[in-house]
């Protein structure tokens, strides 16, 4: 398991960059003034000391993170409940996720800014986890009434 581990987390550090740097396209698309492009929260930029700098760490952590939710993701693979998968993953992803978006300002360093983030990040995971969840019950079924035709 420790190699399924860190070759999943090896292919999940670029993805990690890949989906930030996309993030990061869409939210200035969204949110960008006048077409301006923003390569990372302001904050950052300050707290860091410069633009290359916070450009950096941010796709650092951003490859950390691909790196721990795809690692993590070999709870998949145990013979565990549903329960205790969802629950150590979970654990997994936040544990790591909030943490890296408190450093890259992604959320305001308050208490209120914590919560909501939480908020977010929690119905974001539900929401993925629920989709996930019915799409394999679906495939499941189909394979169950094939079995039953043979």
């Amino acid at each position: 398991m420790k190699k399924k581990m860190i070759r999943r987390a090896l292919i999940g550090f670029p993805i990690g960059i890949t989906i930030g740097q996309f993030i990061l396209l869409l939210s200035n698309l969204a949110f960008a003034p006048e077409g301006r492009f923003s390569p990372c929260v302001p904050a950052l930029m300050e707290a860091v000391g410069s633009e290359l700098g916070a450009v950096a760490l941010q796709t650092f952590l951003c490859g950390i993170y691909g790196a721990a939710c795809a690692a993590g993701s070999v709870v998949w693979d145990t013979d565990w409940s549903l329960a205790a998968q969802t629950g150590v993953y979970f654990a997994i992803v936040a544990g790591t996720g909030l943490p890296i978006a408190y450093l890259l300002h992604w959320m305001n360093h308050s208490l209120v800014g914590l919560l909501q983030y939480a908020a977010m990040f929690i119905g974001l995971f539900l929401a993925i986890w629920l989709a996930q969840y019915f799409a394999w019950r679906a495939k499941v079924k189909q394979l169950n009434e094939r079995t039953k035709q043979e």
